[in-house]
C-alpha cells in the first residue's frame, strides 16, 4: 500500500472581500485536528471570490502567505485558485498554484476551459499541470469546468496521473451533473478524483472524493467541512493492470485502439455540424434559440462510410487507414465434437510456472522536489 492523506476544505467564500485569513485559520484548525494530513486542497477562487476585478499580479503577498503556511505545516498546499493578470499581455487567467512542503511554488496552472459565455473576460490557459510527490505518486490538476471535457483528463492520465485534484466553484443547478461527471471520470480514467467546492459566493458545496472504482469515499453536504481522506495509490496501479474490479482495462484499451479520431483534426470536416451551431452567448429572456433549428441532416451532409469508398469527403482526400482485422470467434464454437470412448491418456504438465505472477504497475519517474514555477 502507498498511502497518502489528502484533505479537502469546503468553506464559505465571500465575493467582496479577501478570504485569505479565513483559509489560513481553517488550515490551522485542520492541522490541529488531523496532523497526519499531507496535502490540502481548497475550492476554486477561494482566496478572493468569483469577481475578476480582484485580479493580482503573478507575484504577490497572498502567495507568500500560502507559501509560509505550507512550510509551517510541511504539507502540499493547493489554495484553490485566484485571478492572475499576465503582465505581458494584460489578460486575466484563473490560476491555481501547487506549493510543496518547503514552501516553493512548483506549478502554476491556468484553467483551460473558463465557464463561457459566463466567464467571457477570463483567458484560457493551454498548458497541463502534472507533478510528482516523491515516493508517493503522480498528481494532476484541473479546475471546475475543465472536467466537462474528458480530453483534459485523458491528457493527464496518459502522462501517468493517479490522483486528479479538482477545485470547483459551482453555485448553480448543474452541481448534481458535476458529481456524476466526477464519478464517471474516476471510472473512465482509473484515478482518484478529489473534488472540492465552496459555499456562499464560492458554491453550493457537495464536495466529494471518488476512488478509481467510482465509489464515493466522502460526500459533503451544504455546510462547512474538512475531510482528510487517505488514498491508496497501489490500488490505482493494480486496477490499471488488472481492470476495474477485475473488469475493464480502459487505459490499455485506449492505448491499443484500432483507430484515431478525426474530430480532433480541425481541418478534417468531421466537426462541420458543430460549426452550424449558434454563437457561444448567454441566453436572453424569451429566446427561441434551437427551437426553430433544422435537424443535423438538413445542416450538414452525412459522410458516407460504405466499403469501396476510396476517399472520405472532408479528409483532404486521404485514404482511410487499413487496420488489421479483429480476431474472429472460435469457428467451432457451438458445434458438436465427437466423444471418444477410449480412456484418456495422462497429459504431461507444461514446462514453466503454471500461473506466472502478473507484474504490477510500477510507478516510475519519481523526481526530487522541483523548484521551477512553470506550468506542468
Amino acid at each position: 500500500m502507498t498511502p497518502f492523506a489528502i484533505a479537502g476544505v469546503q468553506m464559505h467564500v465571500a465575493a467582496l472581500h479577501s478570504n485569505v485569513d479565513g483559509m489560513i485559520h481553517r488550515l490551522d484548525i485542520l492541522m490541529a485536528r488531523f496532523p497526519w494530513t499531507q496535502m490540502v486542497l481548497f475550492s476554486e477562487l477561494a482566496p478572493f471570490g468569483p469577481l475578476d476585478q480582484y485580479s493580482l499580479p503573478p507575484e504577490n503577498e497572498t502567495i507568500e502567505r500560502f507559501q509560509e503556511a505550507a512550510r509551517k505545516y510541511r504539507v502540499w498546499l493547493i489554495p484553490g485558485s485566484m485571478f492572475i493578470t499576465d503582465p505581458e499581455d494584460g489578460r486575466i487567467y484563473n490560476t491555481s498554484l501547487v506549493i510543496n512542503p518547503e514552501g516553493e511554488v512548483i506549478r502554476r496552472y491556468a484553467k483551460m476551459f473558463p465557464f463561457r459565455p459566463y466567464e467571457s473576460g477570463v483567458a484560457a490557459g493551454n498548458e497541463f499541470c502534472v507533478f510528482d510527490v516523491p515516493e508517493v505518486g503522480r498528481f494532476g490538476l484541473s479546475i471546475c469546468y475543465d472536467m466537462w471535457f474528458p480530453e483534459t483528463t485523458r491528457q493527464l492520465t496518459s502522462q501517468g496521473v493517479e490522483v486528479l485534484l479538482h477545485p470547483v466553484l459551482t453555485g448553480t443547478t448543474d452541481r448534481d451533473a458535476e458529481l456524476a461527471i466526477a464519478r464517471a471520470t474516476a471510472a473512465q480514467f482509473q484515478c482518484y478524483v478529489i473534488d472540492v467546492n465552496g459555499l456562499g459566493a464560492g458554491g453550493v458545496g457537495k464536495s466529494c472524493v471518488v476512488d478509481p472504482t467510482s465509489m464515493v469515499l466522502h460526500q459533503s453536504a451544504g455546510q462547512e467541512d474538512m475531510f482528510p481522506i487517505e488514498v491508496d495509490l497501489d490500488m490505482v496501479r493494480r486496477q490499471r493492470e488488472t481492470g476495474m474490479k477485475g473488469l475493464g482495462q480502459v487505459l490499455k484499451s485506449f492505448r491499443d485502439r484500432p483507430t484515431d479520431f478525426s474530430v480532433y483534426d480541425r481541418a478534417s470536416g468531421t466537426d462541420d455540424y458543430l460549426k452550424t451551431l449558434g454563437p457561444l452567448a448567454v441566453p436572453l429572456q424569451g429566446t427561441t434559440a434551437g427551437l426553430e433549428a433544422t435537424a443535423p441532416a438538413m445542416r450538414v451532409p452525412l459522410m458516407p462510410s460504405y466499403q469501396g469508398q476510396e476517399t472520405v469527403p472532408g479528409f483532404a482526400h486521404k485514404v482511410p487507414p487499413v487496420f488489421a482485422p479483429e480476431p474472429l470467434p472460435n469457428p467451432t464454437a457451438g458445434t458438436l465434437t465427437p466423444v471418444s470412448l477410449e480412456p484418456e491418456q495422462p497429459v504431461a504438465p507444461a514446462a514453466g510456472t503454471p500461473n506466472p505472477p502478473v507484474r504490477p504497475g510500477v510507478f516510475t519517474n519519481t523526481t526530487s522536489h522541483e523548484t521551477d514555477s512553470s506550468s506542468g
